[in-house]
């Protein structure tokens, strides 16, 4: 790893400790979007300095549009996707298709949502990512443009019926979802009702169809490493397009050691989303090492590698 790159990760690494600290939704996925291997890049509080790039990084979320030679580094080392935050500016039109415009935050208003799809559909973004009373408005801003709406189901505990979630799903896809990131119901994992476990993701996966992206969030922290693998097992059997570490409310965050277990079990026909509790370089170094082909944060560079 060049240390450019490596300090490109290192900028990553603040940004989310700085949001683990500011929201109880903590965690890179809790705040960003798509299946991804995530970095970030950040301005000054001064924006960026002469030489058009950031110096001292205060992580406002507009590195594709004041960072652009980073984010260009971060895209040759495979991004996909790139979060950004409300508030972006004029960006290049080869990285716009690659960001996931993510608002997921509790308290957000319907002026902030607007605001998300005005940007999106200015830049011609992915996607934007809200939640699910968001998304049939969402849609509407988004009407005859290339931007996708992805919502959240089950979120963030997955203990809902999977009847409840097969509803949500198909509640979102009628308002105009098109990504889907459901909650595995991990306590009858725990309790090794790997039927239910799997009539939870299916019922799910079958309501998308191939359309509808579909990625199952595992929850990782509250699972030891026979009932990952199962639930990897699970997911791939289900035909699951992404299988994901955590919510960014359970009690820890995405390892490097869960990424490449859920890698070695998946293999490489499906994506692997790395999420939450990122704290240092060598961390996120080792998750996109490990695997890892998402890793969301509403401000942050998400890195795709396969």
């Amino acid at each position: 790893m060049t240390q450019d790159y490596k300090d490109i990760v290192e900028q990553v690494v603040r940004e989310v400790v700085r949001r683990l600290g500011e929201s109880p939704r903590a965690g890179l996925e809790a705040r960003g979007a798509v299946g991804e291997r995530t970095a970030g890049v950040g301005v000054p509080r001064g924006g960026p300095t002469s030489g058009g790039e950031c110096s001292v990084c205060v992580f406002c979320g507009k590195c594709v549009e004041r960072a652009p030679s980073a984010v260009e580094k971060i895209k040759g080392a495979g991004a996909s996707r790139i979060s950004s935050s409300l508030g972006i500016g004029s960006v290049g039109k080869d990285v716009a298709p690659l960001i996931d415009h993510t608002l997921l935050k509790p308290d957000a208003s319907q002026a902030e949502i607007e605001k998300l799809c005005g940007e999106a559909k200015e830049f011609v973004f992915a996607s934007v990512c809200v939640n699910p009373c968001w998304v049939k408005l969402a849609a509407s801003l988004l009407q005859g443009t290339q931007v996708k709406v992805c919502s959240v189901v089950g979120f963030p505990l997955g203990a809902a019926k999977k009847e409840v979630k097969a509803y949500e799903t198909r509640r979102a896809i009628l308002d105009g979802a098109r990504e889907i990131d459901m909650v595995m119901n991990v306590g009858a994992m725990k309790s090794q009702n790997h039927k239910l476990v799997e009539e939870d993701m299916r019922d799910v996966k079958e309501t998308c169809g191939r359309a509808v992206v579909t990625k199952v969030i595992l929850e990782t922290a509250l699972l030891n490493d026979a009932e990952k693998i199962k639930a990897c097992e699970i997911a791939k059997k289900v035909g699951m397009d992404f299988v994901k570490t955590s919510t960014g409310f359970g009690p820890g965050g995405a390892t490097a050691e869960d990424v490449r277990l859920m890698r070695s079990v998946v293999g490489e026909e499906m994506g692997v989303k790395a999420s939450g509790g990122i704290r240092d370089a060598q961390t996120a170094a080792r998750m996109i090492e490990a695997g890892a082909t998402r890793i969301g944060a509403s401000a942050s560079v998400k890195i795709v590698g396969g």
